[in-house]
This record gives C-alpha cells, structure tokens and sequence, in this order.
C-alpha cells in the first residue's frame, strides 16, 4: 500500500508499505478514505517529539470503510463506513472506566497514552496518512458513521473539533464568562464556537495571522486580536477585560507558539524544553484571579519553563489532557443534526495522497491561507 513516512525534520515522503494485517483478535483493518493532517503532525515533521522513527506512519485524523475483522469485534461488519477516533484504549482498564479513553494504560503505559502515529512515545502505532491502517480494539473505538453526517464533518470530530470542544469543557464556563481562546487553528475555532454553546458572553480570538482571525471572526463569531500589533499581548487583554484578565484562557497553541524569540528557539528549534511556554504563560497572566485555564495545545514530555508561581499566586484552576474524543461525539451529534456547527467549514484544503509533502510544507509555511488540510488516499 502506499502511505506517507517520516523521512527526518521537515522531510516525509510517500513509500510502498506492506499492508498492515490483523494482530490480534480486536483488531480492524480499515480502508481510509480521508485522513488529515493535524496542527500536532507538525511536531513531529518538524522533529519535536522523542522517539519519532523514520518509517514511521503519521495520521490520527481518518475515516474509512471497514476491510477486514479480527474474530472478536462483534459490533461492526466489513463495509461499514466509520469514523476513528484519534485516541487508542482498551476500554476496560482503570483510566478507560472512568472516561479517560486518552489515558489508557493497556496501550501505552506513558502518560500520553495510545495515539495513531504519534511517534513510538504514543505506543509507536502507525497512523491513517495511508491507504490502509490497523485498528487495534476496534470494538471500542471506531464508530459506524451516521448516514445523514458529511465526510468530512465525521473526519473533523476524529480529533480537532472533539479537542476543541473538550477544551471549552475544561474551562468550566458559566454563563456569561469572558473566554479568551490563545490560537485561531482548526482547534482554537472549535474551542472559540464551543464556547458560545456552553453559554459563553464573550469570546476572543488572539491569533498573529490576520486569514486565521477572519475564519475566527465569520465561523467562531469572536472578537479578534492580532498579538504582533500589540507590544505587550496580556496588557491588551486586561484592557479588554476591566483589567480584571479573562474568566477562562484556552490554549490552543500548544509547543511551537510564536512571539517570544527566546521561549521559541529554546524550544522549537534547540529542543532544550518539551515546547514553547509562551501561550501557556499567556494564559497565566491573561486570566483573572481565581480564573481557570484550558491547556489542550499539544506539548512535548520534557520540561517547560512555565510560570507556575503565578498560577499558584493568582488561584488558577489548570485543567489539561489529551481529549477523550470519543466521549464527546454523542453530544457533538446532536449539534450537528440540529445544525448548530458544522465541523466540516475547518476545512481549506484537499490533497492528494501522493502529494501529501507538499501539504505539509504548506500547512507548516502557512501558504494560502491554509486553516485545515484533508489527505485523499488514491482508493478512497
């Protein structure tokens, strides 16, 4: 089959790979037939996660038709359309029993917990950016995908709008909160749109590339602020804030935040911490005394140079994790049929398989306005 590899920073290519094939009696082997890439595939293309092998598979935004099943998956049948979420978990060990499906210990005894490639630190599982791929517990994660839901709207909740959605939940909104959402991507916009839905009074986009703070402002409805126009980002949000700083922070950003030189070299290019702090220290110092922060921006293991003593002096709530994708979909269903969202609007662009280099150096270059890019396998 043909599927992309991850060939060292910055370079992927696609290669012939041997068909992936039934393990173990759980497993799935599913046909895809649209992948994505994520804002987090960019870590690992641009070599910030540990142990990212060359070969290795990325992806762990798919769907797909349903090829093969091992013996003991009983709930789904070959040429079911599914949707998979990104998150991989056993369903029956402590963490999978209290919810935390992005927790599992059976898959991945590291904290990160199982994820389609996602580098060997995620349990090492090749990911759907390929013809084909192997889903392991496919009797607990895949999802016969609704006939009245899109392609792509069912593509959009396997990670990004679930993630942005998750991390409004974290933020424990009440109504009529001031939200400030730090990054206008795919999940910064789900997590600017879910606000509202959990009775948000307010909500604002802060972004430095002006096409992201448009799509911020005509699908996420949020006021918008562009940090490289301001000297100091947190100053102009107390401004817009009674100077009181923001109910609830989201970071969406995660370990590549631009806007401090310093932070970002250290980080992003020198690997010395396990990503770039400044958003999260934006949250921090954005948000009110007693405020929460939402931290779903994707970060590496290692350290970080984050303001905890602030966090600890102002009474911050921090809530952060992985989302449990699949624990939001009965909820994300109902918005979609009632027409509240439609996760599919993410989506700017649409590439071939084959082509599927040149996707990633537009989307980690920021070429053409591009938000949100689908992977088109040749069979799907």
């Amino acid at each position: 089959m043909k599927a992309m590899t991850y060939r060292g920073p910055y370079k992927v290519r696609v290669e012939d790979k041997p068909d992936p094939r039934i393990e173990h009696p759980h497993d799935a082997i599913i046909r895809v037939t649209l992948a994505a890439i994520c804002g987090s595939d960019l870590h690992l293309y641009h070599g910030m996660m540990p142990d990212t092998r060359i070969g290795h598979t990325f992806g762990h935004e798919f769907i797909g038709v349903v090829e093969q099943l091992g013996g003991a998956v009983t709930n789904l049948a070959v040429g079911d359309r599914v949707m998979v979420p990104f998150n991989i978990y056993c369903g029956s060990c402590y963490f999978c029993a209290r919810g935390l499906f992005s927790n599992c210990h059976n898959v991945n005894a590291n904290a990160v917990g199982g994820i389609y490639g996602y580098s060997h630190t995620a349990g090492g599982y090749d990911g759907g950016q390929a013809e084909r791929v192997r889903v392991p517990f496919a009797d607990v994660g895949p999802t016969v995908i609704p006939e009245w839901m899109s392609d792509e709207d069912a593509l959009m909740l396997t990670d990004a709008y679930s993630t942005g959605y998750f991390g409004a939940q974290l933020g424990d909104i009440v109504e009529g909160d001031t939200v400030v959402v730090l990054g206008a991507g795919p999940v910064g916009l789900a997590a600017a749109q879910s606000a509202w839905l959990m009775g948000a009074g307010r909500v604002i986009s802060i972004d430095h590339l002006d096409y992201r703070l448009e799509k911020a402002r005509t699908l996420a409805h949020a006021e918008t602020v562009n940090f490289s126009e301001h000297k100091d980002i947190v100053v102009q949000m107390k401004k817009m804030t009674d100077y009181l700083g923001a109910d609830v922070v989201i970071d969406a950003v995660g370990a590549e935040a631009d806007g401090n030189v310093t932070q970002h070299i250290t980080s992003a290019k020198l690997k010395l911490q396990g990503g770039s702090p400044i958003a999260l220290n934006w949250a921090i110092d954005g948000a009110r005394k007693g405020g929460r922060v939402s931290v779903i921006g994707a970060y590496g293991p290692l350290f970080s140079a984050v303001k905890f003593g602030d966090a600890l002096n102002k009474g911050l709530t921090l809530r952060m994790n992985q989302a449990p994708v699949k624990r939001q979909w009965p909820r994300l269903f109902e918005h979609i049929r009632a027409g509240y969202i439609s996760p599919g609007d993410l989506v700017t662009h649409r590439v071939p398989l084959e082509h599927i280099a040149e996707g990633y150096h537009m989307f980690s270059s920021k070429l053409d306005d591009c938000v949100k890019t689908v992977v088109v396998p040749s069979e799907g």
